[in-house]
Formats: C-alpha cells, structure tokens, sequence
C-alpha cells in the first residue's frame, strides 16, 4: 500500500517530521510517500489561508493519483478534504477529523489542545463540520502565540502539558488532540505527564486511512463526484480530472 501524505505547508522540516510518525505507525507493507508544498504559505495560519491551500492540496493529489492508495491531508485544519473526496476516487484523510473521530471513539469528551491562539477559530470550525461538538470542550491555547513554530513543540512542552492539564481537570475532557502539524510526535512524549489520553492526529489520520483503504470501498456508482467542466489555468493533471467528471 502507498500512502500519500501531502503537507499543504511549505515547510520541508514538518513534512519531515510527519512522515516520521506516519512510518512509526503505519503497519509493515504500508510506504509514507510524503510531498511539500512548493506555493502557498510556510505554515498555514488561518482560515483565508486555508482556502488558498485547498486547491494546493487538490493539486498535489492529482499529481500523484494514480500511483498510490490512500491521501492523508496533513495540516489540521483539514484544507480541500471535502472537495478531495468529491474529486478522487480514493480514501482521503484529514488529520483534524481523523483525530476527532478517533477521540471519540476513546472518550465521551475531546478537547483540542494547540500553541497559538491564531487557530482557535478555525480549530472550532473544523468539530462543528465534523458533527461533533456536543462532546466537544474546547481548544486550550497560550494567549501569545510562539515567535517561531518550528520549535514550539519543544519551546512549549511545559505550557502544553498544563493546557491538556486545564482540558481535563477544568472542561471535563477525557482525551485531548495536540492539533496542529509543529506538534506531530509529541503526545507519546508526554502522555505520561498528563492525565486523560491523548491523541496524535497523524497517528489516527495514517491508521484510518490503512483501515479505510483496506475496506476497499467502491467508488464506481457514487452520486457526489461534480459533472464533467472545462477549466482555465489549472495544472494540467487537475484540469483533467475535472474535465473527466462521471464515468
């Protein structure tokens, strides 16, 4: 099996360090085919940003559909999913949904904990859609954002472990999300340091998609791929697609 995992953020180091907890869990026979992106934004920040990213996101997968399984959309905010899953015939995964059905398959409560307060929005915007916020308690963040994210999961390891500390204790949380791609890996780091469980949601994202792959949906009869259109200026590999519509 070939798992695609794309990184709609311009940062080669995140890309690197996701791929590495994707292969640390990922069954033997599965390969962590991880891809950059080459336009956009260093690291996605918000909502507005996030709508530029989606069609980054459709892009890279139409670039390299053919060739592998299974995508796993790796920023948290989910950016192009459900357009990707109207346009590829092929299980594609959020890591921010992945992660939310996971936590609540693991506790009656969930809350999000993250190291900047410029996604708590967002992050709250990504449960509503998933049709889960009746057990959802929250996101816990620092008031002030980190001045870089390429460190924060060790700059702010200590200020992490007592917001997950807050989300259980004080909202009533069972299992807390580390959302966001700069944390990937850290939850079996500290999961010992804090009460409730956690959860990684490139680790749920990658073992979804292996079970989702495995399930062998079939795709030939589904009503919600878009009818076949013409396009202007978009990657070749993409514009095909969408002129290729039901068949």
């Amino acid at each position: 099996m070939r798992l695609l995992l794309i990184n709609p953020n311009m940062t080669q180091s995140m890309t690197d360090r996701m791929a590495e907890v994707a292969s640390g869990v990922a069954p033997t026979g599965v390969e962590i085919i991880p891809l950059t992106a080459k336009r956009g934004f260093p690291y996605i920040a918000s909502r507005a940003e996030a709508q530029i990213a989606g069609g980054l996101v459709l892009e890279m997968i139409a670039e390299h559909v053919e060739s592998v399984d299974a995508v796993v959309v790796a920023a948290f905010g989910d950016p192009g999913l459900t357009a990707a899953r109207d346009l590829f015939d092929l299980p594609v995964i959020g890591m921010a949904e992945a992660s939310l059905m996971t936590a609540a398959m693991l506790g009656e409560r969930f809350s999000v904990v993250t190291f900047t307060p410029h996604m708590k929005r967002w992050y709250t915007d990504c449960v509503r859609l998933s049709g889960l916020e009746a057990r959802f308690t929250g996101v816990r963040c620092p008031q002030v954002a980190p001045k870089t994210v390429h460190s924060a999961a060790s700059d702010m390891r200590a200020d992490l472990i007592e917001l997950a500390e807050l989300a259980t204790r004080e909202d009533g949380a069972d299992v807390v999300i580390l959302g966001g791609a700069p944390l990937a890996g850290l939850a079996p780091m500290i999961a010992s340091q804090t009460p409730g469980l956690l959860v990684d949601p490139i680790a749920a994202a990658t073992l979804q998609a292996v079970a989702l792959t495995q399930l062998a949906p079939s795709y030939a009869r589904r009503p919600s791929r878009p009818e076949a259109k013409t396009s202007s200026g978009l990657t070749p590999a993409l514009e095909a697609i969408i002129a290729r519509g039901h068949q």
